[in-house]
């Protein structure tokens, strides 16, 4: 599954002000590469993810999924690539205080009509490989930052999506709980072939990303290095 930008621009008007918060951007990420999206905070990394997710619509350009253009796509066939083929993982988790860690795992299974049997067997083997087994049962507000991002991994990856859009993963975290979750994940995309895009101010992942984008102001640019903070 390959994700392509094509001369995006995405515009926002804030009372009198228009901003751009995209310009004219082209990225393509395909199947199986780690790339960290750098740049300043406003640069325009969160909605870059945005549009990648399929999770919003550009003001101008085309967003390729899949060798299929978004803005063709029903609201029936956006659900379902979001559903089936991406994960996302959230800066702040995101998970549902009422289930359990299993229960949150389980969800996006629930929501493709996986069978029952067949879910329990998947959600106790990825909570396994994310270290959380001994958890399984826990409400998340039982657990540490660290962990709750690792639900929010797991959860992200039960479906075996093709790629994983993260939005800042490590922001939250202390920096030894950090690394553990950078290790995770590399392992993640060097095993399993998941295709990884992270915006980040965290120049750790940088270091382990195969490929690293830089923007500013809107702007991507792979051959300019900017300020990350």
């Amino acid at each position: 599954m390959s994700i392509q930008l094509k001369s995006v621009g995405k515009t926002y008007q804030l009372g009198q002000t228009t901003v751009h918060a995209l310009r004219n951007a082209s990225l393509e990420i395909d199947q199986g590469e780690f790339v960290a999206l750098v740049g300043p905070s406003g640069s325009g990394k969160s909605t870059l993810l945005q549009m990648m997710g399929a999770l919003d619509q550009p003001s101008s350009g085309e967003v390729w999924v899949d060798n299929q253009p978004v803005n063709k796509m029903n609201d029936h066939e956006l659900a379902k690539i979001r559903r089936d083929r991406i994960g996302f993982i959230f800066q702040s988790f995101n998970l549902i205080p009422v289930l359990s860690v299993f229960g949150n795992v389980e969800l996006p299974l629930v929501l493709q009509n996986i069978p029952k049997k067949e879910r329990s067997d998947r959600v106790y083997a990825m909570l396994e490989r994310v270290g959380l087994s001994d958890r399984a049962l826990h409400k998340t507000e039982e657990l540490s930052g660290g962990q709750r991002q690792r639900v929010a991994i797991a959860r992200a990856l039960i479906t075996n999506p093709s790629i994983v859009l993260s939005d800042e993963p490590t922001a939250n975290l202390d920096s030894r709980t950090g690394e553990e979750i950078i290790d995770l994940l590399c392992r993640l995309n060097e095993e399993q072939h998941v295709t990884l895009l992270f915006a980040t101010h965290d120049p750790k992942i940088v270091k382990h990303a195969k490929r690293v984008v830089s923007i500013l102001d809107g702007d991507i640019n792979e051959d300019r290095l900017v300020e990350m903070l």
